[in-house]
């Protein structure tokens, strides 16, 4: 059973910057197959997929955080990161950690909210 703990959320100003951490325990050793990802759900909307990186350290990104936002992971560590720069308003949500490995596992997410 894998067990994904976020860290890192909170408030800041619009075009300030956060670093989310996501560590996945029970998973043991790290696959190239493995993809572990970051969603968010804003208030009334669905949850939407921001970026994910495989095992194999592949990564992809939503369009709307191309440029500002850079997803790495530490195999050794289990964990993946998400560094997120130019926040504007709108990137205001909660953040799930995703991993998949024959099925998804998630997080209980942390809030972001960008505002002044």
């Amino acid at each position: 059973q894998v067990q994904l703990a976020e860290s890192g959320g909170g408030l800041v100003q619009p075009g300030g910057s956060l670093r989310l951490s996501c560590a996945a325990a029970g998973a043991g050793m790290i696959f190239s197959s493995d993809v572990m990802g970051w969603y968010r759900q804003a208030p009334g909307k669905q949850r939407e997929l921001v970026a994910f990186i495989t095992g194999g350290g592949k990564a992809n990104y939503a369009d709307f955080v191309k440029g500002r936002f850079t997803i790495s992971g530490d195999n050794a560590k289990n964990t993946v990161y998400l560094q997120m720069n130019s926040l504007k308003p709108e990137d205001t949500a909660v953040y799930y950690c995703n991993f998949l490995r024959d099925i998804d596992y998630w997080g209980k997410g942390t809030l972001v909210t960008v505002s002044s």
